[in-house]
């Protein structure tokens, strides 16, 4: 019987209208709730608290086969490609737990 698998996606983002520290916690806090409305994504700001243009965040989903977590990811990138901040870069992995 298998575990499932866990995805872990790694974002650098960048806030270029940004002019606080307020303004970015009020974009993270809008984009956590919704990466966890849609896809079940539990998040954290890993980096960057102190600095209002850039954030560092861990998205980590779970879902029971390879093909689906990879989905998620793909649909997690997807979305925080298309908001107002720009996604500089990710980095991504997947674990079985059960390996």
């Amino acid at each position: 019987m298998g575990a499932g698998y866990v995805g872990i996606l790694s974002v650098e983002l960048h806030f270029p209208d940004n002019h606080s520290l307020k303004g970015k916690r009020k974009e993270l806090l809008s984009a956590k709730a919704q990466l966890h409305r849609r896809f079940g994504a539990s998040v954290a700001e890993v980096d960057h608290h102190d600095v209002w243009q850039r954030a560092r965040l861990t998205v980590a989903c779970v879902a029971r086969g390879h093909s689906e977590v990879m989905e998620l990811l793909d649909a997690v990138e997807r979305y925080l490609g298309a908001q107002a901040f720009e996604l500089i870069s990710t980095q991504r992995e997947v674990v079985a737990p059960d390996a």
